[in-house]
């Protein structure tokens, strides 16, 4: 049976800029995602991975192509339609951890319940999911108290804790070393087959390749399947 995809990018073309000025930023990228699946688009900075990141995610919209969410073209959502879906189906990991610098971790938690009313984690499934993460005894403490791998790990639970059902995540391990990488890439893999999320990881990192189900390459805007 084939599955169908959570998120897909059809013959997506993002161009910036008019005439002489204009950047080609994609160029008919296709690629898509399943439930349960890591898929990882690798590539150096400027090749266009950002932009993707964007796309993907509804921040901003595709010159041409579709991007379809649960089979939906989303391309041509209103701004308050794209807004909503973000807050329902997509989970972002930024890659500076975009935690509220003012807030305790337990705190960022309460931020995502005065957006997001409905649909969150009960507190049971957010215990076990702080638990899995290993921050359970983070809760008190300000993201300037923690470290790199921290930060991600409660970075990861936010996004988790809204429930979404696909997690995109720009450069996950830039500041991590080797040991903070292999955690980090297990726990995406976890997610996607234990959480059941299609998790679509933007990065340079070689060291997350064999936590990836499909790896991508991206090279001046376009699109590669490798694995």
């Amino acid at each position: 049976m084939n599955k169908m995809a959570v998120i897909e990018l059809k013959d997506v073309k993002k161009i910036y800029g008019t005439g002489e000025a204009q950047v080609e930023a994609l160029k008919n990228v296709d690629v898509k995602a399943n439930k349960g699946e890591v898929v990882l688009i690798m590539g150096p900075s400027g090749a266009g991975k950002s932009t993707f990141l964007t796309i993907a995610g509804s921040l901003q919209k595709p010159t041409s192509g579709e991007v379809l969410i649960n089979d939906q073209d989303i391309s041509d959502f209103s701004a308050k339609k794209r807004d909503a879906l973000r807050l329902d189906k997509i989970g972002f990991v930024l890659q500076a951890y975009n935690l509220v610098p003012f807030l305790t971790v337990k705190e960022q938690f309460v931020l995502v319940d005065k957006v997001k009313k409905q649909n969150n984690l009960s507190k049971e499934k957010l215990q076990v999911l702080l638990k899995q993460l290993g921050i359970t005894k983070l809760l008190k403490k300000y993201p300037n108290e923690l470290s790199g791998g921290q930060q991600q790990r409660a970075a990861i639970a936010r996004a988790l804790y809204a429930n979404p059902e696909i997690l995109l995540a720009d450069e996950p391990t830039a500041s991590l070393d080797t040991k903070n990488v292999e955690e980090v890439g297990q726990l995406f893999k976890d997610l996607a087959k234990k959480r059941d999320k299609a998790v679509m990881l933007v990065t340079h990192d070689p060291r997350l390749e064999k936590y990836a189900d499909h790896i991508y390459e991206m090279m001046d805007g376009q699109m590669t399947k490798k694995k």
